[in-house]
């Protein structure tokens, strides 16, 4: 802790862990806790607008190999409101077929998820496709007639977002990219991103989600 505190400014490691304390309301031995929850402040750029300085929470999580169980389908990539081809996808998860998938659901993020992954070039233009799956993360073998995806063991990047859907965690999407991954030391690793959404009432004002993106540490 000595060494961080003496590169930027500070005088003591004391003096240091108190404005992380602060700052953060953990302390810097709690860092590598399990899910603990860190804030970032992406650096201030200049262009024609200023983007960066608005707080983005985010923890960091290590997670063994576990199977993504559900429903599979190959759609376009599009940015900005509801995707229709997954909208249809929803409509496969029947009161029944929930039952059937929570009951194995035994992996962080539990419950219905959606996962994405296997995208086509031009992705950052908005072009082309993606693998998306709607249904349970979980290490169970019994996975009936359902589609798999397999995972590796990975360090996940994990992003809170709350406020009107899907605009909020679009918006929040975006600023994964274009601010928090060019300041954060880390980079993509390989592996689905993965959102989970606290319930299925998205006319709430302070609708709750999650992304899960697998990350490794940039080499430099």
């Amino acid at each position: 802790i000595i060494d961080v505190a003496v590169k930027y400014g500070y005088n003591s490691a004391d003096s240091f862990s108190r404005a992380f304390h602060s700052f953060h309301g953990i302390l810097p031995s709690e860092v590598k806790s399990e899910n603990t929850q860190l804030k970032a402040y992406p650096r201030m750029t200049f262009q024609l607008s200023i983007q960066g300085g608005c707080e983005m929470k985010y923890r960091i999580v290590e997670k063994g190999p576990f199977k993504i169980v559900g429903f599979k389908k190959r759609v376009p990539i599009i940015f900005e409101g509801v995707n229709p081809e997954i909208e249809k996808m929803a409509e496969l998860l029947t009161p029944e077929v929930i039952n059937q998938l929570k009951a194995i659901s035994n992996v962080e993020p539990e419950g219905i998820i959606s996962a994405s992954t296997n995208f086509s070039e031009g992705r950052m233009e908005e072009k082309g496709e993606l693998d998306h799956y709607i249904g349970v993360a979980t290490s169970s073998n019994d996975t009936a007639s359902f589609d798999v995806l397999e995972v590796d063991a990975s360090t996940w990047a994990v992003f809170e977002s709350i406020g009107p859907f899907p605009e909020a965690l679009q918006n929040v999407w975006g600023r994964i990219y274009s601010e928090w991954f060019p300041s954060s030391g880390y980079e993509v690793a390989e592996g689905p991103e993965i959102l989970w959404n606290e319930s299925p009432d998205i006319g709430n004002p302070k609708y709750r989600s999650e992304i899960w993106i697998p990350v490794k540490k940039k080499d430099y």
